[in-house]
């Protein structure tokens, strides 16, 4: 990938860009642990406060259509300076919500700000290391990772210590601001569009629509889980809500850790074979969850390993599609977009099910968005 020189040390910027996702990450995981505290807050069903998931996941996907080309045009730091300080002023609002409705601008509007880090961070990343970017990009999910996993801790902290709604999300906001605040005095990374990579590898429609398709089921299916498992857990027997905290932190964490140990990977193999030991991992791991959910170690095990192997798919996918095609702003909205449909739809439809079928029913529909998505894999791979 062409880049144009730019000053600063683009290793420095690298380590902005991981602080972003950190908050980027506590941001998207903390809504899960609080759901139920959020229902009873607005005194919503949990049919009800599922709607948070749908409007978060449409503001992202009205953000993530308009970032691409707003990266694609002026300089990107001061975009993710602005999305980041939206980011933290919303968490602070969020405990002030006592109605349904309020509750549900605030978290359209974490969306679209997610949205502009999301296709930001992984934009400029690819235009700031060029074709030396996987290991940075798996790097920049693995601190993602680490996002997602500290924002259930801070929950189950708090909840142990019978602190209160506000004190979770005001912790959250206060982590985030000064990330937004830094990210100024770095350089902006800058894209040159007569780049020989895109006459090189041009990108074709149809390979466009599969990878969207396979962003489409995947997140869904990774944010369906992430958002789900704190429920699903407290709807065991032996589990309380501290537990069920804690358990989605390992979700979080063993993302992590498949998004770490897939650094070096990422050197040594191609995206596909990381794809496909990935898939293959999640399809058992959530086996393992539908079926022996009633043994607490193999809930812990099955969830550990579905995060495990999830962790890898998503930076996989984005450097599976630069080896085929240039990723400019634009293309990478659109897997963005339909990265933010299935997130949007696939957490919200499980919402809808796990009243009236179970919670059991929320996780299968997890498993067959996975199976779709290893599907539409297999036919992109025959269509190149």
């Amino acid at each position: 990938m062409a880049t144009k020189s730019h000053p600063g040390n683009p290793y420095a910027t690298t380590t902005i860009y991981y602080l972003g996702f950190i908050c980027l990450g506590m941001a998207t995981a903390v809504l899960g642990p609080t759901l139920q505290g959020l229902a009873g807050n607005t005194g919503s069903t949990l049919a009800q406060i599922s709607s948070l998931f749908l409007v978060s996941s449409f503001g992202y996907l009205l953000g993530s259509l308009a970032a691409g080309r707003a990266y694609d045009r002026v300089k990107g730091h001061p975009i993710l300076c602005l999305a980041l300080l939206i980011d933290a002023a919303m968490m602070a609002l969020v405990p002030q919500m006592g109605k349904l409705v309020f509750l549900q601008l605030i978290f359209f509007i974490i969306g679209i700000a997610g949205a502009g880090l999301d296709v930001g961070f992984n934009t400029l990343i690819v235009w700031l290391h060029g074709d030396r970017v996987p290991p940075f990009m798996n790097g920049l999910h693995a601190f993602y990772g680490i996002g997602t996993t500290t924002a259930p801790l801070i929950v189950a902290a708090v909840l142990s210590n019978m602190g209160s709604l506000a004190s979770i999300y005001w912790a959250l906001a206060i982590l985030i601001l000064p990330v937004g605040l830094l990210i100024l005095f770095f350089p902006s990374p800058s894209h040159l569009k007569a780049s020989k990579q895109a006459e090189v590898r041009p990108a074709v429609p149809i390979l466009v629509f599969l990878i969207t398709l396979i962003f489409f089921t995947f997140t869904g299916a990774e944010l369906g889980f992430a958002g789900w498992i704190y429920t699903y857990t407290t709807f065991q027997d032996y589990a309380n809500p501290t537990m069920a905290a804690t358990i989605n932190a390992a979700f979080w964490a063993a993302i992590t850790l498949g998004r770490l140990i897939s650094i070096p990977l990422a050197m040594k193999l191609k995206p596909q074979q990381i794809l496909w030991v990935d898939f293959c991992g999640v399809i058992v791991s959530l086996l393992i969850v539908i079926f022996f959910y009633s043994s607490q170690t193999l809930l812990w095990l099955g969830t550990i390993g579905t995060g495990f192997f999830m962790g890898p798919i998503f930076p996989t996918l984005l450097n599976d599609a630069q080896s085929r095609m240039h990723m400019s702003g634009k293309i990478t909205s659109m897997f963005f977009a339909g990265s933010s449909l299935g997130s949007m739809v696939i957490p919200w439809l499980m919402g809808q099910l796990i009243v009236p079928y179970g919670a059991t029913a929320a996780m299968i529909t997890v498993l067959w968005s996975i199976l779709l998505a290893a599907g539409t894999l297999y036919i992109l791979n025959r269509k190149q």
